[in-house]
């Protein structure tokens, strides 16, 4: 793919960060019409079938007899319990926090590339790795004091988690599969398991079918997981894989902004402090050092 403009680049990352941190309260709004099951499901199914019109006319790369297994496997980490965690999540804690937490994912996949995949660490990534992990202590005295659900921040943690290994998987995989099809096909794999599962343990009639609940779950559907990941993929294609990594800080910053001002959530010093030491600790995993960035220009 040629390489992108300076222009179309910077657009290309500002609208996936503002639609990728807007998508955390719209999501919240959202679990107030329906159980966090079925619309962990309805969004991501809904995203991957939207998906299906880019994928098809790729077809021939979709080689689904040989490669099924890692269709599943990514659908695993990346949409059931990534998306699955999260949704339920978003129940316990502030939308904005949430995502702060979640978005520790860049500091767990530099210490799982350094400990697994023999990527060099350096002095930077070492001090984000521990200030990542102290945002998270410090937000979690503020819980075990009352002001945030400890299940919220384990749930939390746990979509980070899930997420920074399938990231590892994707990574391994990445030459073996189309990655567009590989979003699809793992969309609606996730989409249709979690529908099925919110089928049994939650009820239909449950989901308030409300103006603002289809406004959000197709702005979700469309911009968040369809328009979102196609930029995604189009930007790693184009060479910009650090870019999007060095704003990725920016997202938990929109969706905290977003949900103090217009969801009215409480933002303490605790929070405060862990969310400072979180955005700087992922500016520092994803900056490279000044000889390896003049090696590289």
């Amino acid at each position: 793919m040629a390489k992108l403009s300076r222009t179309r680049t910077a657009l290309l990352i500002a609208f996936l960060v503002l639609i990728w941190g807007i998508n955390w309260p719209l999501s919240k709004i959202a679990l107030s019409y329906t159980p966090p099951v079925l619309f962990s499901g309805m969004r991501t199914l809904l995203g991957g079938l939207l998906l299906l019109v880019v994928a098809l006319p790729r077809y021939k790369q979709l080689r689904f007899k040989e490669t099924w297994p890692m269709y599943v496997l990514s659908s695993l980490l990346n949409i059931i319990l990534y998306y699955g965690l999260q949704t339920i999540g978003l129940n316990y804690m502030p939308a904005g926090l949430f995502a702060a937490i979640v978005f520790l994912q860049p500091v767990l996949v530099g210490l799982f590339s350094w400990l697994w995949m023999g990527e060099a660490m350096n002095g930077l990534k070492f001090t984000g790795l521990i200030l990542g992990f102290s945002g998270v202590a410090v937000i979690s005295v503020g819980g075990m004091s009352g002001h945030i659900s400890a299940i919220g921040i384990w749930l939390a943690v746990g979509s980070a988690l899930s997420w920074a290994l399938g990231t590892l998987y994707v990574k391994k995989i990445g030459g073996s599969v189309d990655p567009i099809w590989l979003v699809t096909v793992q969309l609606i794999i996730g989409g249709m398991l979690m529908t099925a599962l919110g089928t049994e343990v939650e009820s239909w009639s449950s989901v308030v079918w409300s103006a603002p609940f289809i406004a959000c779950l197709l702005f979700i559907s469309i911009f968040v997981i369809t328009a979102g990941w196609l930029v995604f993929y189009h930007l790693i294609g184009a060479g910009e894989a650090s870019e999007v990594a060095s704003y990725t800080f920016l997202i938990p910053l929109i969706a905290i902004l977003i949900s103090t001002l217009f969801l009215h959530e409480p933002f303490t010093l605790y929070l405060l402090a862990g969310l400072i030491l979180i955005v700087i600790s992922i500016y520092l995993v994803n900056r490279k050092p000044r000889k390896a960035a003049v090696g590289a220009a």
